[in-house]
């Protein structure tokens, strides 16, 4: 079984932070669209008639596709792929764009799964990302989407901006509770090159991210998880049973997964691919027949750490004996050999033949695969 990424690379403005490939101009959209379609039928071997079981609209902001749009995507799909009759299919979308009449539109796709981007119900700091939303449009549109039937539903939260106290964070995490969402993605600020964040942190206009406190808010998040007895199944994502993200899980597993749209990556266990990151190159390119499409088959040792850097950030942890299968014996021996200082420091647990970061792991899980890495 497969996942397929659709990238809709439009957004309403820029968030600060943001490193994404978007535009915030829409007079490519219809083209892109008829392109992305045309894409769908072009790129239909590279899963080799296995069966769709998760599709996933990202971006950009895929909420501003309408209903109609998004049908057509749909006909498409059903027309050149065989889907799982359980699918999982995923809209990110944006507070200000799920209106009422917005909604109504989505009920008649077969969108079952919402990933809401709130980042913060606090006015402040969402004016601080320059995100398109208010603090009442972030608790409405979750109200929308539930009173329209729908109970899978994950919402993002940042934490670690400048603007962000401790307590702010504790109330965002209760806000959460109090919607009663069975999903919640939670990352730490990072700040990107490009990003207008990185030049307001670089002439000194804004503050850079507090290190120090963004950990105090991890460890937070982490304790608050516990209590509401959510699983913590990788670094930055946490689900009441039954709710983990099946897309994004297989992108941990290491499934394969074809991606469409400017900018969207594939990848097939012994190759990644991505399509280039130009909306009016993307859309020419597919017009010619030739989609314009950049590849790296990954050697053994780029097999190795990409299993490595994914699988440690899941609650499935990494696998001697799927290491011992998979590699060759001077990389196991090269896991047994650098991993050991982390178990016997506490950051890395083992059960049987499965290593996971442990709690006070979690907080360097960058640190770690990357020491873990094995390098020419």
């Amino acid at each position: 079984m497969a996942g397929i990424y659709i990238h809709i690379p439009f957004c309403k403005q820029q968030c600060n932070y943001c490193d994404f490939h978007f535009s915030t101009s829409l007079k490519n959209k219809n083209g892109l669209l008829q392109a992305l379609l045309q894409e769908i039928e072009i790129r239909k071997s590279f899963t080799k008639g296995a069966k769709i079981k998760t599709i996933y609209f990202g971006g950009g902001t895929p909420s501003l596709l309408s209903g109609d749009e998004l049908s057509l995507i749909f006909e498409q799909i059903n027309k050149h792929f065989e889907l799982d009759p359980d699918a999982e299919i995923t809209l990110e979308a944006n507070p200000d764009d799920l209106n009422i009449q917005k909604i109504k539109e989505l009920k008649n796709t077969p969108i079952n799964r919402f990933s809401i981007g709130i980042q913060s119900f606090f006015d402040q700091d969402l004016q601080f990302m320059n995100r398109a939303h208010n603090s009442q449009e972030a608790q409405r549109s979750i109200k929308g989407i539930q009173d329209a039937g729908w109970n899978n539903i994950t919402i993002d939260l940042i934490y670690g901006t400048p603007t962000l106290s401790n307590e702010m964070w504790q109330e965002n995490l209760q806000k959460f509770k109090q919607w009663n969402i069975p999903h919640l993605s939670a990352y730490g600020l990072t700040v990107e090159e490009k990003t207008p964040l990185f030049h307001a942190i670089k002439k000194g206009t804004t503050a850079n991210v507090d290190q120090e406190k963004a950990k105090q808010q991890f460890e937070m998040l982490m304790q608050f998880a516990k209590q509401e007895e959510l699983e913590h199944y990788e670094i930055s994502n946490f689900a009441k049973k039954g709710f983990m993200a099946k897309h994004n899980s297989s992108y941990w597993k290491g499934d394969s997964y074809l991606g469409l749209g400017p900018s969207a990556h594939s990848f097939d266990h012994n190759k990644r691919q991505w399509n280039v990151a130009n909306n009016s190159r993307y859309i020419k390119a597919i017009n010619q027949g030739v989609p314009s499409i950049e590849e790296e088959i990954l050697s053994e040792k780029e097999q190795f750490n990409e299993y490595i850097m994914v699988s440690l950030r899941t609650i499935w942890g990494a696998n001697l004996d799927l290491i011992e299968l998979r590699f060759s014996a001077f990389l196991v021996d090269y896991f047994n050999f650098s991993v050991t200082k982390w178990t016997k420091s506490g950051e890395i647990e083992q059960n049987g033949n499965v290593f996971k970061l442990t709690q006070k792991g979690k907080i360097l899980a960058d640190r770690i695969t990357s020491d873990l890495f094995y390098v020419d």
